[in-house]
């Protein structure tokens, strides 16, 4: 059965206070109004460095749209989820489904956290549109393609895009695979991953680089923090270990699904 130690049973209060500390000084920084200038001087430089090309450079131009479509999220959900329960890779075969339902435990509370954290974004009115929404020379992947984004959703604006749920998503994984990483080769595959997958709402304009680098991050570490540096992910990956036991009991005794990692724990 897995390693039962693999997640905290006791409260890293340093740790815990750490993550927390790191979430609001990035708030502190970004309401600063000199942070506020940084930001968005920044952003600005890096909005035009990505978006610019997408009219000159179709090679970039459809690979940004392909990457801007809702179905390629599903794509890299199914790549992130891969790296995760390969056995032997950053966890060992008989730690994957535990490792497995504490990320599912983490990404839970996240969505908690985003929920409450978007109600008070709202409350304080730090909401604002997208980048593609502000500026007049922004390229538009929508006026390239306009039968996708009636078909299949592509993402290349947002009207509430503080903070970058999305990115969130990926900083989470990023930072959760990072604690368990043995090696720098897979450090740098895990952050390699995380910031390419990032890129699509960038280019295209759906989010401002603070979306992510300020709001995502901010939400990550508190999902980190509340979810690992505490009993939380021991709790409930324990739970769903004792719970899905004969579903995987059965799965094992299938020839090509019980080969798998995750069935075999």
């Amino acid at each position: 059965m897995n390693n039962p130690t693999l997640f905290q049973t006791r409260w890293n209060l340093r740790a815990l206070a750490g993550c927390n500390l790191l979430a609001l000084g990035l708030l502190c920084f970004w309401l600063w109004p000199f942070g506020q200038i940084l930001c968005l001087t920044f952003d600005d430089w890096l909005f035009h460095l990505l978006n610019r090309p997408l009219a000159d450079n179709p090679i970039w131009l459809h690979m940004w749209a392909v990457a801007s479509l809702r179905p390629f999220d599903v794509v890299v959900g199914v790549i992130m989820l891969a790296l995760l329960i390969k056995g032997d890779w950053v966890f060992e075969a008989t730690q994957v489904r535990r490792a497995l339902f504490g990320f599912l435990a983490i990404l839970l509370l996240l969505v908690v956290i985003r929920a409450l954290f978007s109600k008070l974004t709202a409350a304080m009115g730090w909401q604002h549109n997208s980048p593609s929404m502000v500026f007049e020379d922004a390229i538009h992947l929508s006026d390239f393609f306009p039968g996708l984004e009636k078909t299949w959703e592509l993402k290349d604006r947002s009207s509430q895009s503080f903070p970058g749920d999305h990115a969130s998503v990926l900083l989470i994984w990023g930072m959760f695979m990072s604690v368990f990483s043995r090696t720098i080769g897979q450090k740098v595959v895990i952050w390699g991953l995380t910031l390419l997958f990032m890129m699509p709402r960038l280019v295209a304009g759906a989010h401002w680089g603070q979306d992510d680098y300020i709001g995502g991050l901010l939400l990550a570490f508190l999902a980190l923090g509340w979810g690992y540096y505490t009993p939380f992910a021991a709790k409930v990956s324990g739970a769903l270990m004792r719970v899905t036991a004969p579903i995987f009991s059965l799965l094992q005794r299938l020839p090509l699904v019980s080969r798998m990692s995750v069935v075999r724990g």
